[in-house]
């Protein structure tokens, strides 16, 4: 849980201030978070540990003006909203994106179960491209429009919840997840492995995304797009490192020292970007 003076510089960070513990502010405070906190793994592209001290990940999102990915975003928001006096629950999904439902994939995604009044809400603002913007209605299983996107939860026979999203109209499954409660040490393993591990694809290229009023900005490897609310999307390749360096800061709003920005200048250099 956050100190009432890292809330009061969480708030800053994000731009907003919830008004009561319900689930229009719940909402709210998760779209404010997806557009101020950008996705990103730069970390894990740089060869660098990522660290889910909470100390750590207050420090790097909040106060240096970084993003990160589902373990740090989500454990920075679980913590705010426990500081507002929201009840939080972590839980770890399965990641089926571009994958079967039935694939046998391991619990890389943190997200939150947020009890309000007896109902349960979703809050995931940590899954890259498709963080959600909003909060999802854990007891309704039909589609549910949350910020520009169409989500819809479905109950499986094993106790497992499936969430989907619906992509140019083509439902899309994004991970399975059940209601156990995970600990802060049952996070470690996997986000070690996704920012260590060689074959993770979180090493191999950048990957990065920022929600807008107006849409989604998203950058894989050097390939910038902007996906908008009418479902059309535009691309363009960044062709050196300075190309990238803007947009990180202009498009992203990530603020990078000085010994970040070298060493990513350095990466892309070396994979024939500049």
């Amino acid at each position: 849980m956050l100190d009432s003076t890292q809330l009061s510089k969480y708030l800053g960070r994000v731009g907003h201030r919830p008004a009561g513990n319900t689930p229009g502010s719940l909402s709210a405070l998760a779209t404010a978070h997806a557009r101020a906190i950008a996705f990103e793994n730069l970390d894990a592209f740089l060869g660098r540990r990522v660290s889910l001290d909470p100390e750590a990940v207050f420090e790097k999102l909040v106060l240096r003006g970084r993003g990160g990915w589902c373990f740090e975003q989500n454990l920075l928001f679980g913590n705010a909203l426990r500081a507002l006096g929201f009840d939080v629950t972590d839980l770890a999904g399965r990641v089926l994106w571009g994958r079967g439902v039935d694939a046998v994939t391991p619990r890389t995604h943190r997200a939150l179960l947020v009890r309000i009044d007896g109902r349960e809400w979703l809050a995931d603002v940590g899954f890259g491209g498709q963080s959600v913007c909003g909060a999802i209605d854990m007891a309704d299983e039909n589609p549910q429009r949350v910020g520009h996107d169409l989500y819809r939860l479905a109950r499986l026979g094993n106790g497992e919840r499936l969430l989907w999203v619906s992509i140019r109209g083509e439902w899309q499954p994004m991970y399975r997840f059940d209601l156990q409660p995970q600990l802060p040490i049952d996070f470690e393993a996997a986000n070690f492995q996704l920012c260590m591990d060689p074959a993770s694809h979180f090493t191999q290229a950048l990957v990065l995304s920022r929600a807008t009023p107006e849409g989604r900005h998203v950058l894989r490897d050097l390939e910038l797009g902007f996906h908008d609310r009418a479902g059309r999307t535009t691309r363009r390749v960044l062709e050196n490192p300075a190309e990238v360096a803007r947009a990180l800061r202009e498009v992203f709003g990530l603020e990078l020292d000085e010994e970040t920005a070298r060493a990513l200048q350095q990466k892309l250099a070396g994979r024939g970007s500049g």
